[in-house]
């Protein structure tokens, strides 16, 4: 990967220099503000970018969009498009993608803050499920975005408060244009995408052993069961292992169908071999349909845009269906020449069925790849349903009882116990602006978001028994629904100046305030004891009484006064200041107001010298300070009501002791950077370091549960982030008709956990299965993978010669989630109407511990399991023994299951993979009509472009799945890979039209 990366940055580099220069004309002239451009910053505010003090960068819609298939998440199009922003997507159908922005500053996590045309937006998610809801990002209609700006640092996001701590995402919407006539312009997009699974990303089954955990059945010493009545020989279906006999097609045996009254095989043996359709043929070809129509039509003093989107999408898994609609509108209009209306509406309405179980328990993908038996055919299994409509599995209790022992009929799970789930979104604001003078100006805001959300979850009469509904006991059958709202409501009133000083010096700036308003209403119920009537999903077809509904209303208001002044001097030097004080509702009044500043400056060396081949030149740096306050109702302990017993009501205290003294968490930071531009803006980078201290960090810590309580809220904790960002950009060949573009992002970021409270040295983040837990470590960078390592010997593992197995050690750091560097690539063609374009998308380092593996290689899943004589003589593992001697003994009992590799004798850092994955993010080939044929035509421009993502990974470490996908979304998601959707290579067409 190294000579991967150093030679891309090698062509880029010694290609544009050499082509650029010789390409040169005299006649070329490009302005500092052609190169650098206007941007838009924080509050919405337009500033050149040369006068910028700290580090920002924007991405156009081209480059957003317009190379890729539409992902339904506009987080998911920013993956290797920005240094120093890491995208952490996952596979789950309509599934959540993560942003961060310069590391974890935060032992909470973070994650930054999303803004549109100035006015923030909710980017949650829903918590606490087996299901992902993915976050509330992908309701963004992509098709309406002019622009993205990431704001990096504390310095550019200081002015949105303790919100923009984590960095800020400044998404711009497009405006209306028209045509030149004045008419409406009208344009069609139309696009299909299907995907196809990346085979490397799903297991390879063994075809050599079927059904068992070894020769432990009969009288003890076979491979099979038998059959009570007829002595023939019965497959061990309580048994999800595949450790069992070596195939043998002329041996026959009662397999779990031959129980099955309906089934063809009713009262048969068959040959003993392996499925002809394993677990891979369980999975559907997802095919997404886009179709969206923009009206547009502006003027000088008037502009409005009107869209509609519809996408419909299936999952990978059967009996998945997404169907989104959007629907948005954006006026602006010039009252008069001083008076100026910007109105912006947009409603997306999402229905949502069937999405897939992460995690563990009730997951089917983690049956696939944990616990099978590679002698089922998945299409057996779905002929069985299908003919019964019933929960005829493989993994029955005996011949003659059919209930599940561990695992539901997988398309009995699809289609019966399947979630669905109505999110209704919608985001306006209004804004009004007066140019006082042409000095003046000021500037009213109101904003408003709202999201309502219905989850149901549904669990069949006949199911395996699992815990679920709001008392958590194991039922066959239930139902329960979730209700969620959320507002929130911005008010800003700002005033903005610009005047001159004097003729070289001037100053602009804004003075204002802000008014938030949250909003959090969630009621959930459930059935108790299944349900009455079996399919009829209803809370009032509750078994047994049900528990009152968990009902939690939460409010809080955080207020703010800011101001700025911006100074230039000759064009030559800028100097930035900003202050922001917030009031929090959700501190005690003691420590409830909190402030931040930060002072940014740049200098513009290109105007003191100014060589032919030097276009522009610009050092810059900054001090910011930001803070963050905490969630709701967390300084007083609160009690939740839960029924009544006769007429005495009753209720329970929360699991965590609040703290009425809690302070805001601070961070500051320091940044320097420089920028260049070469050649007339044929070469050009944008460096930036930075370091971060964040410290008083509100955390739930573990406290006895001799108090009454399991955690109690602090100011505790300190986290030091550093690092550095490289953005490249080059043309090395123009010509009138074919141009090439480079652009190249880099960055690396290393934090380190520098105190948490009091001599505590651990913080624990998540738990997974296996004994595995994801830390925060004093001394240790940030998302420490603790659990059992080898012993170790002169850097040798140690075997214990008696039985050739590894020692283990428990309690050790075995991996860490933090990368060591991420990075991107992309490529841009374009040859009269004819473009290409690709995305190289690289993350170096970083661990991931994978359950999957875990399980899979003790239960004898995976194709290594089963080489040779893996099972008859064992394997020798290479190490040494205690007395320092090269091991030369077998793994003892190498015919029963895990005796070999998995999780009965291997300690976890045998399942910690490197997550480094190179990838073939994006590739596109697109094609626009001429336009002398379009002339005689309505048609302003007809495209067709063939458009592709996730097309190939080039490079990974992690067998049998994809290193970048985890569960969901939030902390616990990472670093653990158990039961994943494979990925898909998604292809797609997409056509345009322009009337």
């Amino acid at each position: 990967m190294k000579k991967l990366t150093m030679g891309v940055l090698a062509l880029v580099l010694s290609s544009s220099l050499a082509v650029a220069k010789a390409q040169q004309k005299k006649s070329d002239t490009v302005r500092t503000q052609d190169i650098e451009g206007v941007v838009v910053t924080a509050l919405g505010i337009k500033r050149e970018k040369k006068s910028l003090g700290y580090a920002s960068e924007e991405v156009k819609a081209e480059a957003l969009t317009g190379g890729t298939t539409n992902t339904g998440n506009v987080a998911s199009l920013l993956s290797g498009k920005v240094s120093g922003l890491q995208v952490n997507t996952n596979n789950n159908f309509g599934g959540s993608a993560n942003l961060l922005i310069r590391g974890y500053k935060s032992l909470s996590g973070g994650s930054p803050l999303i803004v549109i045309d100035g006015s923030p937006v909710n980017n949650g998610t829903v918590s606490g499920s087996t299901f992902d809801y993915g976050n509330f990002l992908s309701d963004i209609n992509q098709d309406d975005i002019e622009s993205i700006n990431v704001l990096k640092g504390a310095a550019a996001s200081a002015l949105y408060g303790e919100r923009g701590s984590d960095g800020v995402i400044l998404i711009v919407t497009k405006n209306g244009r028209g045509k030149q006539d004045g008419s409406w312009g009208v344009t069609l997009n139309s696009g299909i995408t299907a995907g196809f699974i990346d085979k490397s990303t799903f297991p390879k089954y063994q075809t050599r052993y079927g059904a068992g955990y070894g020769h432990v059945y009969g009288d003890g010493t076979e491979y099979f069961n038998h059959d009570p009545d007829t002595g023939e020989l019965q497959t061990p279906f309580t048994e999800d292992a595949s450790y069992g006999a070596e195939f043998n097609p002329n041996l026959m045996v009662r397999q779990w169908d031959s129980y099955n009254p309906d089934s063809p095989t009713y009262g048969q043996a068959t040959p003993w071999q392996a499925a002809k359709n394993g677990p891979i043929k369980f999975f559907e070809t997802p095919v997404t349909y886009v179709n969206t129509i923009s009206l547009e039509k502006g003027s000088k003093s008037s502009n409005i845009s009107l869209s509609y989107t519809n996408m419909l999408s299936n999952g990978l898994l059967p009996n998945s269906d997404l169907r989104k609609n959007s629907l948005s509108a954006k006026f602006n209009y010039d009252f008069t020449d001083k008076l100026h209306a910007s109105v912006f509406s947009t409603l997306t309405i999402q229905d949502t069925k069937g999405r897939n179980e992460t995690g563990y328990s009730d997951n089917i993908v983690t049956g696939f790849r944990q616990w099978w038996q590679t002698n089922v055919d998945v299409y057996d299994l779905r002929n069985a349903y299908e003919r019964s409509n019933s929960n005829l599995t493989w993994n029955r209790t005996s011949g003659s009882d059919g209930t599940p022992a561990y695992w539901n009929n997988p398309y009995f799970q699809r289609y019966q116990n399947y979630q669905s789930d109505t999110r209704t979104r919608s985001f306006s604001y209004a804004q009004l602006k007066y140019d006082i003078t042409k000095n003046f100006g000021i500037t009213g805001k109101l904003s408003y978001d709202q999201m309502q959300m219905l989850i149901e979850e549904r669990l069949m009469n006949g199911s395996l028994p699992q815990a679920f509904g709001a008392s958590g006991n194991n039922v066959t059958s239930g139902y329960s629904r979730q209700d969620i709202r959320t507002t929130e409501t911005n008010f800003d009133l700002f005033l903005n100046y610009k005047f001159d000083i004097t003729s070289d010096l001037n100053v602009s700036g804004i003075v204002g305030g802000n008014v938030r308003r949250n909003l959090i209403d969630n009621v959930y119920a459930s059935t108790e004891g299944g349900l009455a009537t079996p399919g009829l999903f209803a809370i009032s077809n509750s078994a047994s009484p049900i528990i009152p509904p968990d009902e939690n209303y939460s409010k809080w208001l955080t207020s703010g006064v800011y101001a700025t002044a911006s100074f230039g001097y000759k064009n030559l030097l800028y100097v930035d200041g900003t202050i922001r004080a917030d009031k929090s509702s959700n501190l005690p009044k003691s420590n409830n107001s909190y402030v931040y500043p930060s002072v940014t400056g740049s200098v513009i060396l290109s105007e003191l010298w100014k060589p032919s081949w030097l276009s522009f030149w610009k050092i810059r740096g900054n001090y910011a300070e930001v803070g963050s306050s905490t969630e709701n109702y967390r300084l007083q302990n609160t009690y939740r009501v839960r029924g009544g017993f006769g007429n005495t009501g009753l209720v329970d205290q929360s699991y965590f002791l609040a703290n009425p003294d809690l302070k805001p968490q601070r961070s500051k930071e320091v940044e320097f950077g420089m920028e260049a531009q070469f050649f007339k803006n044929r070469l050009g980078f944008d460096v930036a370091i930075y370091k971060t201290r964040t410290y008083d960090q509100i955390i739930n810590l573990p406290v006895t549960s001799a108090t009454g309580y399991r955690t109690f809220l602090v100011n505790a904790g300190q986290i030091n982030n550093k690092g550095i960002e490289v953005q490249l950009n080059g043309t090395p060949f123009k010509n009138d008709n074919f141009k090439w573009d480079i652009d190249v992002n880099w960055s690396k970021n290393q934090n380190e956990v520098v105190s948490l409270y009091g001599d505590s040295q651990n913080y624990l983040l998540a738990s997974y299965q296996g004994g595995v837990s994801l830390n925060a470590r004093v001394g240790e960078a940030f998302g420490a993978l603790v659990g059992s390592d080898y012993v170790y010997l002169n850097g040798e593992k140690v075997i214990n010669p008696a039985n050739g197995r590894y020692l283990t050690n428990p309690n050790q750091v075995i991996g860490n989630i933090t990368p060591d560097w991420i990075g991107g690539v992309r490529n841009s063609f374009n040859y009269k109407g004819l473009s290409l374009s690709f995305l190289i998308d690289v993350k170096h380092g970083g661990d991931v511990f994978s359950t999957d593996m875990y399980y899979g290689l003790a239960t004898g899943l995976y194709e290594e399991t089963a080489v040779g004589d893996y099972r008859t003589a064992g394997v020798v593992h290479p190490g040494v023994n205690p007395n320092g001697q090269v091991n030369t003994t077998p793994t003892s009992a190498p015919d029963t299951f895990g005796n070999v590799d998995g999780y009965r004798r291997m300690p976890n850092s045998r399942f910690v993979y490197d997550a480094s994955y190179v990838k073939l993010r994006e590739a596109s080939i697109g094609y626009s009509l001429p336009k002398s044929l379009l002339a005689n035509t309505s048609f302003q421009e007809v495209k067709i472009s063939l458009v592709g993502r996730n097309l190939w990974i080039i490079h990974k470490n992690l067998p049998y799945a994809d290193p970048e996908t985890g569960t969901g979304n939030g902390l616990a998601s990472k670093g653990n890979s158990i039961g994943v959707l494979p990925t898909t290579r998604d292809l797609g067409i997409n056509v345009t039209l322009k009337f």
